[in-house]
This record gives C-alpha cells, structure tokens and sequence, in this order.
C-alpha cells in the first residue's frame, strides 16, 4: 500500500454520491472490515441535496415524482450482492402525502438527512473529510495513487481510488449558442441559454414584454412557475368549471411564445393505479435479447438493432393491458393476439396488419410515431385557432392520463422502465442525436396534473402563447430582434427581445463546463458519439480510449453511459441505480482491500450488471 492512510475520494455528494455512500457504509463490513479509511467529499454545494435539490431555492419549485415514489434506500426487490438495507421513502420519512408532489427544499431536507444517516452508518475507523470546492483535474499513473486538484488548494488530495459522481453538469456553448449570445449582445437583447432554471437571472425578462422560449419540457415549466407565482401572481379555481383554474396575474408577469420540436408539453403524470393483470416485463427485450446483441461483437446502432426490440416491447405492453383489462375494444381472442404478435417480427406489415385486424380503434393503438410528432401535418389558420386547438391537446391529454380507461398508458410507461433498464447494459446505445432519451422524458418524465391545470390558465388569461410544432428560431440583424416560426402557422413571425433556451443542457464530455471530466477526457478518457462518458457497465470504472478500464477512477450518473432512467428510484421496483452504486462500492472496497492485503486479493473482473 502507498505511504499514508487508505482513502477514496468521491467528487460530487448530491444525490449520485449519497447513494454511493450508503452502499459504502453497507459494503464496509464484509469487505473492507475495521481497517482505517479516509473518505474525501468533494463538493461545492450541500451535502445529500446537491445544487440540484439545495433547500435554498424556491419553494414554488416542486419534483417530478410523488413522495410515495421517491426512496434512498435498497429492499428486497433490489438485487445486488451487499446487504439490504430498508429505509423510508420521502413521503415516510416527511410524513406527508404519499401523492403528492413535494417541493424542491422537501426533497433537499430528505436527501441532507439520508446524507446524515450513511455518515452516521460508517465504522468508526473511517473517516470523512468535506471540500466545499470544485475539483479540477485528477493525475496519476494507472498502477498508482492519484491526485484530485481542488480549487483554491496548492497541494492535491491522494486518492488510491476516485468516485465520480457529478450529477447533472453546465455546458459550454457551442458555436450556434455563442453567436446567438454575440447577436443578442450586439443589440441589446436578453438570451438565457441552457441550464438550470433556478440558477438563472429571470429578473432581466421584464413585465409584460415578449420573450420566445425554445424547449417545452421540465425547464419550461420551472421558467413559467418563477416567472408567474413567482413575481406575485396566484390561482383560483374557475367558477364554472371545478376542473379548471384562474389565472390572476401580479402585472409583473412577461408573455411568453412557447415552441419546440413537437410542440407540445411532456405528457401529463398518470394519476391513477394500476388494478388487475399487468404485464409481464420483459418479454421481448430483456437479458437474453442484451446477452445476444452484446455477444455479436459489433457496434450497437439504436435504430438497427434496438428500437425494432424496444417498440415491440412497449407495444407488448399496451396490448397486453388493452386486453387484459379492456377486452370489449378487441376484435379478436387474446391467446390468438399475443402468439401472433410474438411470432410477427417488428416494425414489421406483418405487426401492422394483426394489430389492424385485433384492435379496431385506431386510438386504442400503440404508434410510436403518431407519439413523436402530435402536430404532424396540421396547420392552423391564425394564431388564435393555434392557441384554442392546443389547449385542447393539452386538457384531452390531462383528462386521458387521469382516466384508468386508458391504462395502456401506465403499462407503456412501466415498459419504458423496463427498457432503460435494459438499455444501460449497452453503455453506448449508438444514438447520437439522444432521440431515445429525449422520446422516453416526453413519455414517463412529464410534469405532474396540476401543473398542466395550471398552463391551460396561463394560457386562457395570454401569459403563455403557443407557437407550434418544428419552432425556427431567426435572428434578424436588421431590425435587431429574435424571430420565431412553426410549422404549425406556416408564414407568420413572432418577435421578441428577449429568448430562453429552456432546457438542461446535454452532458458532453467534450463541452461540459466541469474542468475535471474536459481534464479526464483530454488525457485518454472515452467520449460516446453522444458525448457520454464511456464506463464499464458492470462496476462503473471509466474506460480508456483502447477500451481498457481504468483500475483507480470510477463514474456514476448522467454523464456516464450507465445513468439510470430516472432521478430517483421508486420503491419496490429494483432500483438499477441501487445495483450501480452497490456494485461499485463493493469493487471498490474489494481493490482497497487487497492494495492493503495482497494476499486477500479477489479476480478482478466483475459480471455486467443484469
């Protein structure tokens, strides 16, 4: 063993390294026993909540999921090779309603308490050191100890092992961000471009004045939340209509022109259970259909060699419970159906055709690329006719994911669990442009009811105007303005001084505004086409461009090709990022301990995670 006390250091203590903490304490025991450890965390915002989930941010700003649905801690359908350790989902833990949608500095409380407790859980030979800072590069040789520069410090940590985990990361502009920030300077307009919206100055977006917003996911709907609740506006319900709200603005509130690829919000969160027969997952992409591709030794393309497996999994899935719980909508016998559809290769006329002739309803079927592009080929005559037909996209869809008669909606959504899952095993899925992540947020990462509830107002009362589908974005030198168009309202512009890209920007090694992973990526470190961080999938050691794992450096979360399909786990489902996070901690300690105790030392090859 090196000189000096046997330390890891683990760069990021949000959520990603909360978990890897716990799995940590947990591990401990078994592998490592009571020898001496240090543990560096290295982060220059909270501990447990991160600057994500940081209990100083506005309490307007809610999750994404229910509190039922959001733990921190293992149980016994997770499965992994270190001990189960149960523990309370948030809603147990903070004692409030299980369906509701918390707050932001909720889930920050629960995740600095989560934080507290794997501390707490450490033998008392390890020791736990806090860097409030950012780390900027890590050095070393392969066989060696490493060295994690920190911000504001001459002399670097010495880490015989380090722990990314970074959580989601700023970018740097590309060159389309950077001269649309040099046009807006030039004549004095606001753009904000990609990042966290409670980071970002709204204040330079004044009442009552246009502003066109590129992006109408999750970022969207923190933008409108601070922009109106936020500068003093409310709610009330309608007078005439209990399922309705009112919009009474402050008068400090901007207008914002709103538009995007699709031209629509995120679907609405299902708001029922599910009761009766679900189905069974996987079926047609599951470990043996990963084993097979994986064994072909060629480079994995999503459109050839996944979606085709990934689609009928889902169509799997809603046909299963169209039939199972809706049979009257059926025109043929189940049994008949599913061993068809079984047979029937996919993507295929033959599919199309047994889904033609069993379901007769086109609504009651699974397409894919009717989801995609929910504006595709409709055009309206004005603005006015745009706004009214998408406000009644957006209530059928509020009232669809509200109403169990359509509960394909929730098998569709537990098949695209299934299928991240899967997905993960691949490391790089060989979808450069990120359509798949980007389709399944649409689909199972949209924003709760009330919120949708809660547009249709801001719409109804002319504080958010739609644009439409395929939005283009112009800047007009002239007349020193942004200029927007849709597809949706063919040949009419809207104008603004002001534009916000409301999105996170995406985790490119390559671009990323964090100069340790740029610094790791520049000395050998693989990047995807996609711009993720290249590990490997069964313990999470980043991999070098000859495709060797690196012995001392590990990665876990977003950034990586092994990020989990969701922020948080839900309980009881299996909790991949729970497996993740176990299986590095334990390789981690295995390594630390046989640096310490060669003759201890185990194979160092681990199995992928299933």
């Amino acid at each position: 063993m090196s000189a000096g006390r046997p330390s890891i250091v683990v760069v990021g203590a949000g959520p990603r390294g909360t978990g890897f903490l716990e799995r940590l304490a947990a591990n401990l025991p078994e592998l490592y026993g009571d020898r001496p450890l240090d543990v560096h965390l290295v982060d220059p915002h909270p501990a447990g909540p991160g600057r994500i989930w940081r209990t100083a941010q506005s309490p307007l700003l809610w999750m994404n999921s229910r509190a039922e649905d959001v733990t921190m801690f293992t149980d016994e359908t997770v499965r992994i090779d270190g001990p189960v350790r149960p523990g309370p989902s948030l809603a147990e833990w903070a004692g409030i309603d299980g369906r509701a949608f918390p707050s932001r500095p909720q889930q920050g409380a629960y995740l600095r308490w989560v934080h507290a407790r794997a501390r707490a859980d450490l033998p008392a030979a390890v020791t736990v050191h806090e860097h409030p800072t950012t780390a900027l590069r890590v050095t070393g040789p392969r066989d060696g100890r490493q060295r994690v520069w920190l911000d504001g410090h001459a002399v670097p940590l010495a880490a015989d092992l380090v722990v990314l985990a970074l959580g989601h990361l700023d970018a740097r502009p590309d060159a389309r961000l950077r001269g649309t920030a040099e046009f807006a300077a030039r004549h004095g307009l606001v753009h904000l471009p990609p990042e966290f919206t409670a980071d970002s100055d709204l204040s330079v977006l004044p009442a009552g004045e246009p502003v066109l917003v590129r992006g109408f996911g999750l970022a969207f709907v923190d933008l409108t939340v601070l922009l109106t609740e936020g500068r003093g506006g409310r709610y009330e319900e309608h007078p005439e209509d209990a399922d309705r709200l009112v919009y009474v603005p402050s008068g400090r509130e901007p207008v914002l022109h709103v538009g995007s690829r699709r031209g629509v919000p995120y679907h609405s969160k299902i708001g029922y259970e599910t009761a009766g027969e679900r189905p069974p997952l996987p079926r047609f992409f599951g470990p043996a259909e990963v084993d097979a591709l994986l064994a072909a030794g060629r480079p994995v393309d999503f459109r050839r060699d996944l979606w085709p497996l990934v689609a009928k999994e889902l169509g799997w899935a809603h046909y299963h419970r169209l039939f199972a719980a809706h049979p009257e909508r059926t025109a043929v016998a189940r049994q008949a159906f599913e061993e068809r559809y079984a047979a029937a290769a996919p993507l295929g006329p033959e599919l199309d055709a047994l889904v033609a002739r069993a379901v007769p309803d086109p609504a009651d079927r699974f397409d894919p690329d009717a989801l995609d592009h929910p504006l595709a080929g409709l055009r309206y005559a004005s603005s006015d006719a745009l706004q009214d037909g998408l406000r009644r996209y957006i209530a059928d869809d509020l009232a669809r994911r509200h109403d169990p008669a359509y509960s394909t909606d929730l098998a569709v959504f537990e098949a695209l669990l299934s299928v991240y899952g899967q997905l993960a095993r691949f490391g790089d899925i060989g979808d450069p442009g990120n359509w798949w992540h980007g389709f399944f947020s649409y689909l199972a990462s949209g924003p709760p009811g009330p919120r949708l509830r809660q547009l249709l107002a801001l719409s109804d009362a002319g504080i958010v105007r739609f644009l439409g589908a395929d939005v283009t974005i112009e800047t007009d030198e002239e007349r020193g303005v942004f200029r927007a168009s849709s597809s949706s309202l063919p040949g009419e512009w809207t104008e603004a001084r002001a534009l916000v890209e409301a999105r996170l920007p995406d985790p490119t090694v390559a671009d990323t505004a964090d100069p340790l992973l740029r610094a790791l990526h520049a000395d050998g470190a693989r990047a995807t086409d996609a711009g993720l961080l290249a590990v490997d999938p069964g313990d999470g050691r980043v991999l070098g461009r000859d495709g060797r794992p690196h012995p001392r450096r590990f990665a876990l979360g977003p950034h990586t090709t092994s990020r989990a399909g969701a922020a948080f786990t839900r309980p009881r489902t299996g909790g991949f990022a729970f497996r993740q996070n176990d299986r590095t901690a334990r390789t981690a300690l295995a390594l630390l301990r046989d640096l310490s105790c060669p003759a201890e030392a185990a194979p160092a090859s681990v199995p992928a995670i299933a």
